[in-house]
């Protein structure tokens, strides 16, 4: 994976933490990714929203893109569309994707990049694969995140970041057996580059085989791992993690995880906004009556207007942000 590297034995270590008085968080479930088709006809494996979405709150999806070698011509994205409500964050690994939005944000994200952009009140945007990935195919893996926003930022005023892979914050675990990669929030005083409304925290660690991944974590944040490739375990309860697996963790202070093979996780939790969530397609509120609104809104041109420049990719039918 190219997604940014370091030297562990160069970076800062995470604390040792004491096995004996530590609280560390149990296993709570353990999620199978399920497969889905979106945008153009790109497939996705999604560990969530599923039977329970509060396990995940804040969070609303998490959809693994690839890893996969395309073809030339094969190279699939999302042609533009509108969101309100909520933040979308993508994190590129291996290959790229252009974004383009109604704010004047976008660019190319790749090389570990991540583009964080905030709905809020309402923003189009389109995210497609670069015309040197279509024409000559290429290999193609990233993951995109959906946090949700509180009833009092749901109509914040839309916003574009756009975070290099250089950006990240690396650290290393104490025996420099793991990378860790602090995309947004805070790990044991380490800030991130991502600036959240929303309190979170969202890493990419890499951990090599027979190695240990001990990390504190806010006992007021719920806790999940994802697989994105390899296989370990989670737990002091060592409960076996695979690729396309999603833990999600019961209280405490810590978490714990020891790799089996050469292994790369998704580590993400925040503070739980515990308020009702309507969904309709694109657009995550609070009522019906919001997300009626929003459609209206949408139809009536008021989240957003396509440059004119990139007018060629039309943005979905009615019919298609239903779905």
């Amino acid at each position: 994976m190219p997604a940014v590297t370091a030297n562990t034995l160069t970076l800062p270590r995470l604390p040792e933490l004491p096995q004996a008085e530590t609280a560390w968080r149990g296993v709570k479930r353990v999620v199978q990714a399920q497969r889905f088709i979106e945008g153009e006809g790109f497939a996705v494996r999604r560990p969530f929203p599923g039977v329970d979405l509060s396990l995940a709150d804040p969070f609303l999806l998490l959809d693994h893109l690839g890893a996969v070698e395309y073809a030339p011509g094969e190279a699939k994205g999302a042609p533009w569309h509108p969101h309100r409500g909520f933040e979308t964050v993508t994190y590129m690994i291996d290959g790229a994707m252009e974004h383009t939005d109604s704010i004047g944000g976008g660019g190319v994200i790749k090389d570990g990049g991540t583009q964080w952009m905030t709905a809020g009140s309402g923003i189009l945007h389109n995210e497609l694969p670069p015309q040197e990935l279509v024409v000559k195919g290429g290999l193609f893996h990233g993951v995109q995140l959906w946090v949700n926003l509180p009833r009092s930022m749901k109509m914040t005023a839309p916003r574009y970041q756009d975070i290099g892979g250089g950006d990240v914050t690396l650290l290393s675990s104490v025996d420099g057996g793991a990378l860790v990669r602090v995309i947004a929030g805070s790990l044991d005083g380490h800030d991130g580059p991502g600036v959240t409304w929303t309190p979170i925290t969202y890493l990419h660690a890499t951990v090599s085989a027979g190695a240990q991944l001990d990390l504190p974590w806010p006992r007021d944040f719920n806790a999940m791992v994802y697989v994105l490739s390899g296989r370990g375990t989670i737990g002091r309860e060592g409960r076996p993690l695979e690729e396309g697996q999603l833990g999600v963790f019961s209280a405490g202070d810590a978490l714990t995880m020891r790799a089996q093979s050469a292994w790369d996780v998704l580590v993400l939790g925040g503070r739980p906004i515990n308020e009702p969530v309507a969904r309709y397609g694109p657009f995550v509120m609070n009522t019906r009556a919001e997300i009626i609104q929003a459609m209206e809104d949408y139809q009536a041109g008021r989240l957003g207007t396509i440059p004119a420049e990139r007018l060629a990719h039309r943005g979905p039918t009615d019919e298609e942000v239903s779905t």
